[in-house]
């Protein structure tokens, strides 16, 4: 049975999210900054930092990213769907709000082919690695759930 979560637990996976996002993009920053400065707003300053609207930016796309899951990864809105469909719709909303963003907040240039196949490859990619880890850890749950059912019935 799942506990019962409060504001406070959602507030809490925002910014574990969020921490997750900035980490990544301070080595990417540490990395390619300075190369990708002149061509993206997210390295605006180089690989001297990120600047406040970059990190408001991955503050706004994370909280997008955590409503996403609540909406579609949980049954808190949302009692009957296939988990297929769940995770296609959730990488969706991502999806469109990354490309939202790289339009308005100029992330990268929109006419920039191997900015888009870099996009897409690192996107796919990263969405592979999470749906492995989300169906590893339902594979867990399902096991310790059939543990506990398996004792209840001895």
């Amino acid at each position: 049975m799942e506990e019962k979560k409060t504001i406070f637990n959602y507030i809490g996976q925002v910014f574990s999210i969020y921490g997750v996002i900035t980490v990544i993009f301070v080595v990417i920053n540490l990395i390619i900054g300075n190369e990708a400065g002149s061509v993206s707003t997210l390295f605006s300053l180089g690989s001297a930092g990120l600047s406040t609207a970059t990190l408001l930016e991955l503050l706004l796309l994370t909280l997008i990213v955590s409503a996403a899951q609540i909406i579609f990864l949980t049954d808190v809105v949302i009692k009957d769907m296939a988990l297929i469909a769940r995770n296609i719709l959730f990488f969706a909303v991502i999806l469109a709000a990354i490309i939202a963003f790289a339009a308005g907040f100029g992330w990268f240039p929109l006419n920039n082919l191997g900015a888009w196949i870099g996009f897409i490859v690192s996107f796919a990619v990263c969405a592979s690695i999470s749906a492995f880890l989300m169906r590893l850890e339902e594979n867990a749950e399902n096991k310790k759930m059939q543990d506990a059912l398996n004792r209840l019935k001895k």
